[in-house]
Formats: structure tokens, C-alpha cells, sequence
């Protein structure tokens, strides 16, 4: 038993002796960042204060090792010379000893406690930061800058000087990641103003982050269109007078800068361009400068495409943008359709009314004659403004089987249709037509 409790207490003088030599104490510091990166040796840790640019909020800590009150000799190391040089003494009879605030750079505390035995201790701290910028803003891009310092410490233990690793970037946009670069060019500037946030991790914690808004220079050119509603048309067709009405739905713009360009129809410039050879056709129905509604007649058949052209106007530039209908507007050629027999009166249920349909046209003239060359119905129009619904537009057109007023004779009666489509096209239509009546 004697034996054993001699053994305890020489551990317990070993341990106490070699505890300044063996690292039970250390620098701390409250810095959330930490790293370690020495090769060798009793060194601590590399701590980083993350705060913004001039910001001085480093300290160091360091703490007697044997518990005893200390002197506390610190210094700091000369980047020129290789040595360190004296910083300040702590002879306040404490068991630690807090310097700050502190510039960036390696300190070495010398703690020489009531037993006389000295304990050195070293740490480098850094004051970091991250700053966003934005430069080289045009209408295809604009880049982010980050400003982040370059962490450079000396490892001790091989005079080496070395830059500190692990330093994390992230550009974020909302919840999207834009680069994990200091330096990014985005390309398709967005549309609205946005915040930026430049997001920089060093070590265990400590985080810097920076915002920069970006005042957007760009516009997104976007417009709806609605085609007229044209009663007793067939599903699917438009015919000639046909009102749109374009509006301008884009994003960004300068207001009055708006341009509004309706094209042609195709076939037309095909044949202004046989029509004239090499000659420059112009290509454009009508322009027109106005943020809109727009609301256009199209006073002809044909197929037409539409382009709208937004401007954002800035102190620098004037960016431009431009967007196509999704689909051209198709307006049909012109055309007339009688019927071959009709029934007045509804008693077969056909045909109750002889009804010419004219499609796209601009003038329009109705002759019904009977067997001998007496004009039973007639009518002529020479602005029609659309068909639309059989007997709500014209009902005058339309012969209900009466002459002055008294019921035709059934029989054979002969038609003729004349006209002018608003595709300038002249339509004929004639033949016979049986008028038939139930018993």
C-alpha cells in the first residue's frame, strides 16, 4: 500500500512539472472563427473575428497554466524583421491576462507564474470582412465583386508562409445560387431590382456576409392579345374587318417608349416583291408608338404578325428588348355561298330563308330573279362592316320567299351575287335556287 501511494504522488509531481511543456493551456478567444493549420508544435489556434470593413474586434486570452496568479509578457509578431517585439505586460496579478482590440497579426504570451516556471503560448487573429459590389453593368450582363481578405500566417515550426484554406464563397439570389467565385459575371440581367447576398465562411462559424442590390437596367417586352368576338362565324375563323385589342403586359419598361410593329401579310409582300423587282418592300403594315392598349383593325384578309419592342432608359444606356405573337393572326379570304333550294313558311324544317353568306367582303349585291327575268328580291351594300349572325346583321339581304308581301310560287328562280372581298378580290355567285313549299 506504502509502495502504491509513493507511485501516485511521484505521477502527480510528473504531470505538474511538465504541464507548462505540454499544452494544457493555450490563447483562447471568443472569435467564431477557428482554424488549425500548423504543422507542428505548441501553437494555438488561428482565430477570425468576421466583422465589417475597419473593424477592429479581435482579443486574445490566455490563462495560467498552473492555476497560480502570473505575469503576462505579450507580444506581437514584426512581419519585416521575423521577430516578435514587445506588445504590453500584465503585472496585475491575475490568473489570465485579456488583450484587445487587436490588428491582424501573430502574438506570443510568455506566462510566468508564482512558480517561477515560464509558459509560451502563440496565435494569429484576423479581422475579417466581406464586402459586394457591382460592376460592368450593361444590357447582357453585370458582375458581382467580392472583397475578402487574403488570410497569410507563418507557420512557425517552418518559417513558411502560408494563406489559410477552407475559405467558403457563396453569391445567392433569394434561395438560388449564383456562384461560388469573389468575381461572377451574370449573364440576362433580371428584370426587377434584386438583392445579392455574398455569403463568406471561414473555420468553424464565422460567417461574413454582404448585400448588394442591383438596380436592374433591363426591360422583358411581353403583351396579350384579344381577338374580337364575331358571332355567326364557323369556330376557328376570323374574317375581314377584325378588332384586336393588343395589350402591353412587359416588364421594366420606360413608359412612352413602348413600338408597336404589325407586319404585312406574307403573301402580300411576296407579291409587292414580284411586283418590284429589287426594290427594298417594306415589310410593315403600320408602326405604332404608344404603351397601349393598342386597338387595330384589320381591314383585310391574311395571315399578320405582331412584335413589340420595350425600352428601359437609363442614365448610360438604353436597353432593349423584343417578343413576337405566339400565333399569327389569321383572318380568311373572302368568299360568297348560296343555297340550292329553300323552304319558307319552316314546314319541311330546312332552309326556311334564302340566305347568302358572304365571308370577308366589302361590297355585296343580291339579285333574285323568277322564271321570267322579273327581279323578285334585291340588296346591295357596299361597306359591309362583317356578316356576323345570319339574321341579326343584314336581315335585309335575306328574301323570305314574298313578293310584295304575298307568298312566291313555288318553283325555279334564278340568283346572282356580286362583290368585292376586302382581300380586293371581285366574288360571283349565281345559279338557280328551288323554292319549295309543304302541302
Amino acid at each position: 500500500m506504502k509502495i502504491q501511494k509513493l507511485v501516485a504522488g511521484l505521477i502527480v509531481l510528473i504531470v505538474c512539472v511538465l504541464a507548462p511543456t505540454l499544452g494544457f493551456a493555450q490563447i483562447t478567444s471568443n472569435a467564431k472563427g477557428m482554424i488549425t493549420e500548423y504543422s507542428s508544435g505548441n501553437q494555438d489556434s488561428i482565430y477570425v473575428f468576421c466583422g465589417k470593413k475597419g473593424e477592429i474586434n479581435a482579443s486574445l486570452t490566455a490563462t495560467s497554466p498552473t492555476g497560480e496568479v502570473a505575469t503576462f509578457d505579450w507580444l506581437k509578431y514584426n512581419t519585416l524583421t521575423g521577430t516578435f517585439d514587445f506588445f504590453s505586460s500584465d503585472i496585475s496579478g491575475s490568473t489570465s491576462s485579456t488583450i484587445s482590440p487587436l490588428q491582424d497579426g501573430a502574438y506570443r504570451v510568455n506566462i510566468t507564474p508564482t512558480g517561477g516556471v515560464v509558459a509560451t503560448y502563440t496565435a494569429w487573429v484576423f479581422n475579417n470582412y466581406s464586402e459586394a459590389a457591382i460592376t460592368n453593368s450593361d444590357c447582357n450582363s453585370f458582375t458581382l465583386v467580392g472583397t475578402s481578405p487574403v488570410l497569410t500566417y507563418v507557420d512557425f515550426p517552418t518559417g513558411t508562409s502560408k494563406t489559410v484554406k477552407g475559405i467558403l464563397v457563396n453569391w445567392t439570389a433569394g434561395s438560388e445560387t449564383v456562384s461560388t467565385f469573389l468575381t461572377a459575371q451574370v449573364f440576362s440581367p433580371p428584370y426587377l431590382d434584386t438583392d445579392y447576398t455574398l455569403t463568406v465562411s471561414y473555420g468553424l462559424g464565422c460567417i461574413s456576409t454582404s448585400v448588394v442590390k442591383y438596380i436592374s437596367i433591363v426591360t422583358k417586352a411581353d403583351f396579350t392579345y384579344v381577338l374580337e368576338e364575331q358571332k355567326g362565324v364557323p369556330t376557328g375563323k376570323k374574317e375581314a374587318p377584325l378588332t384586336v385589342t393588343f395589350t402591353n403586359k412587359s416588364l421594366n419598361y420606360t413608359p412612352g417608349t413602348s413600338q408597336w410593329f404589325i407586319y404585312k401579310d406574307r403573301a402580300e409582300i411576296i407579291l409587292e416583291s414580284q411586283a418590284n423587282p429589287g426594290a427594298v418592300i417594306d415589310s410593315f403594315l403600320t408602326k405604332l408608338f404608344d404603351d397601349g392598349p393598342i386597338i387595330y383593325v384589320f381591314q383585310k384578309p391574311g395571315a399578320y404578325n405582331v412584335k413589340l419592342v420595350s425600352q428601359k432608359k437609363s442614365e448610360f444606356t438604353t436597353c432593349y428588348d423584343t417578343v413576337y405573337i405566339d400565333n399569327f393572326i389569321e383572318i380568311q379570304e373572302s368568299f360568297l355561298e348560296a343555297p340550292n333550294f329553300f323552304t319558307p313558311g319552316g314546314s319541311i324544317g330546312q332552309n326556311d330563308e334564302f340566305v347568302v353568306r358572304f365571308f370577308s367582303m366589302k361590297t355585296v349585291k343580291i339579285s333574285i330573279f323568277n322564271r321570267w327575268g322579273k327581279i323578285v328580291h334585291i340588296y346591295e351594300n357596299n361597306n359591309v362592316q362583317g356578316f356576323g349572325a345570319t339574321r341579326a346583321s343584314y336581315p335585309e339581304s335575306i328574301w323570305d320567299g314574298k313578293v310584295g308581301g304575298k307568298l312566291a310560287v313555288p318553283g325555279v328562280y334564278y340568283y346572282v351575287v356580286n362583290g368585292i372581298g376586302r382581300d380586293d378580290k371581285r366574288r360571283k355567285a349565281n345559279g338557280f335556287v328551288h323554292l319549295f313549299r309543304g302541302k
